[in-house]
């Protein structure tokens, strides 16, 4: 397989259930390993919408239509991974079998994911900010985001680190770091083989892991701004039901500034004060990367080179480039 060139490319990619998503500038590829052994890729053509409206690409409103566009697709490839990973314990399901399955299916990731986000955003918005009004710091504006920001970073590291203990979570761990070692090869120009990926770490600076720790330093900015300005305004600070309202207000700032850091980091990640910015990112990433195996580098691999191919239209189809079992 030929090195390609980065010049024109930015991919990334997401670990799935017993495989990882790739994502080109026109594709999104997505290889599992199925019970049998084999790999199984979905392939479709996709342009994001900040590449096909120039408002919807200028700084800051391009963060939040990606973080958007990211979240569906998120659902998207996790749902096809899990029917790939448990393929064979269907087989006998008859279509009409296959239909009701697959509804309520539908139905059940729905309700799980108004739950999830539910829950996300009670523990890591508002019991942070809960918890600094019940330590009583009230006046400085400062004082109390670095408090609810700080609990958020602590929040998120010890689930992160509670998941990890999981079974199937550490193997998906594996797969998110061969989702890295492969990037970080592509990135290098390198050819995309196993052993070329094996020399490459698994703590990459444009992770969504960094980009959740550089969204709550970024907050802790804005909302001291914003307070401030609350505080010098009214004369009083902002209440805990006005506060959160203000900063849920300011969240798509938030987001979309994050999102320019992020790819400001990626970029200049070679300069000392990038690398001490990123450090904390990085130090997480080793809870959310594993070591991976020979064979789900492979599976990496598989869905990196399809999403890559795309730069030949007619290339766009469901056949994997590799299909082998695994001996």
């Amino acid at each position: 397989m030929k090195a390609y060139s980065t010049a024109d490319l930015n991919v990334g990619g997401q670990a799935v259930i017993e495989g990882v998503m790739m994502r080109s500038p026109h594709t999104i590829s997505t290889a599992v390993r199925k019970p049998d052994g084999r790999i199984a890729v979905k392939n479709q053509p996709f342009v994001s919408l900040t590449l096909r409206y120039k408002v919807l690409g200028k700084p800051l409103i391009r963060g939040l239509v990606s973080f958007g566009e990211m979240l569906v697709i998120s659902i998207k490839t996790l749902n096809y991974s899990a029917e790939m990973a448990m393929e064979e314990e269907g087989e006998s399901k008859s279509r009409d079998e296959e239909k009701k399955s697959g509804f309520f299916k539908s139905i059940y990731l729905a309700l799980t994911m108004v739950l999830a986000l539910a829950l996300g955003f009670g523990i890591f918005f508002f019991l942070p900010l809960w918890f600094s009004q019940l330590l009583g710091v009230k006046k400085e504006a400062l004082a109390f985001n670095l408090i609810a920001g700080c609990a958020r970073v602590t929040l998120f590291i010890a689930y992160v680190w509670v998941i990890s203990w999981f079974g199937e979570f550490k193997k998906i761990f594996q797969y998110h770091g061969a989702e890295h070692k492969s990037i970080f090869t592509f990135e290098a120009g390198k050819e995309l083989t196993v052993e070329n990926v094996k020399g490459f770490s698994t703590r990459h600076p444009r992770c969504g892991t960094s980009f959740i720790l550089i969204v709550v330093v970024f907050a802790i900015l804005i909302y001291s701004i914003s307070d401030t300005i609350y505080y010098l305004a009214a004369g009083i600070p902002p209440t805990l039901p006005k506060r959160m309202l203000v900063h849920l207000l300011l969240m798509p700032l938030v987001a979309g500034g994050g999102y320019e850091l992020l790819k400001i980091s990626g970029k200049t990640r070679d300069r000392k004060i990038t690398r001490i910015l990123s450090a904390p990112g990085l130090w997480i990433q080793s809870i959310t990367t594993r070591e991976p195996s020979e064979a789900q580098i492979e599976v990496a691999l598989t869905a990196l080179k399809n999403a890559l191919k795309e730069d030949e239209p007619s290339s766009i189809d469901s056949r994997p480039i590799s299909n082998e079992p695994v001996s």
